[in-house]
């Protein structure tokens, strides 16, 4: 079973997100910033990371860029998950590491489809 770190400052994104991936048998943790995240990935690297942008403390560029800097932080796939859409943000992101993009709101279906794209779930 897959493991995941929900990264998002809202508690209701956090959930609906847990809630799909629970629905696709993917174990899931979360964490309200950055910077925590980065602790819980030390403790423990999950799988993959769904990732907000905006949040407070640590943001996801930062936690993105964080992560990537260290041994163990090369491994999990990242999916940013977030109301960013300005393109040049976007590939930002992708050349810090990202594996791939969601934009919110989001579908169970779309959820499913980027884990099938980054090799989280099979194909």
């Amino acid at each position: 079973m897959s493991k995941c770190l929900v990264v998002d400052d809202s508690r209701t994104i956090r959930k609906a997100i847990i809630s799909i991936l629970n629905e696709l048998r993917v174990e899931s943790r979360e964490a309200e910033n950055g910077a925590k995240a980065l602790e819980m990935c030390a403790a423990d690297m999950p799988d993959f990371i769904m990732l907000d942008w905006n949040m407070p403390v640590l943001d996801g560029l930062g936690f993105l860029k964080q992560l990537r800097a260290t041994p163990a932080g090369k491994q999990p796939k990242v999916v940013f998950c977030t109301t960013e859409t300005d393109l040049t943000l976007i590939t930002q992101a992708l050349s810090e590491g990202a594996d791939e993009y969601i934009m919110k709101p989001f579908t169970r279906e779309i959820v499913e489809e980027k884990l099938k794209i980054v090799g989280i779930l099979p194909s």
